[in-house]
């Protein structure tokens, strides 16, 4: 396969074409780092995969690195703020948010039997790189917690005796085990 350059010649490019490239976004086009890391990517995949060239050693080719972000956090009291205008069930959670450092997503899908208030402690499981950790039960949250499952306990408790609360269990399943949707 032949590769037609800028100047209409029917040579492949060089290791040194391709650096010198890649030179050209970093430094006169300003690019962003993802553009050239993408650019990269793509003469590397074209010599190797397409043209069937080695380009030898890149390492001294500019790249670009993306810059580190810091987190923003907010300031103790800006929560305290933020809390004082919560309360109920959005108070509980943010403060379990803020307090044991969980995730959105990790605070959703929390499970009662994750709790362990004995030893201040709640296990997250499949939280980040579906891994499983455990992290502080803030003592502050645990009143309200409490008082908040407590809730939702008799709830349920109201709604098993109203007949309510059975889950839906295909017709085989449902007649081998009657109480299997309200366990």
């Amino acid at each position: 396969m032949q590769y037609v350059g800028t100047n209409n010649k029917s040579t492949p490019p060089t290791p040194a074409d391709a650096k010198a490239f890649l030179g050209y976004l970093a430094s006169r086009r300003n690019v962003s780092a993802s553009t050239q890391n993408q650019a990269f990517n793509a003469i590397l995949f074209l010599h190797r995969h397409v043209l069937r060239i080695e380009l030898g050693d890149m390492t001294s080719t500019v790249r670009a690195r993306r810059g580190r972000k810091l987190p923003i956090v907010l300031s103790v009291d800006e929560i305290r703020a933020i809390l004082a205008q919560l309360h109920g069930t959005p108070r509980i959670m943010i403060e379990l948010l803020y307090g044991s450092g969980l995730r959105l997503s990790e605070l959703v899908l929390l499970r009662v039997k994750d709790i362990d208030f004995h030893n201040g402690a709640i296990t997250v499981r499949s939280g980040k790189g579906d891994k499983d950790r455990v992290t502080l039960l803030p003592q502050r949250t645990q009143p309200g917690l409490r008082q908040h499952l407590d809730k939702v306990k008799a709830l349920h408790g109201q709604d098993l005796t109203a007949g309510a609360c059975i889950a839906p269990l295909p017709g085989a399943l449902r007649r081998k085990y009657p109480n299997a949707g309200s366990e």
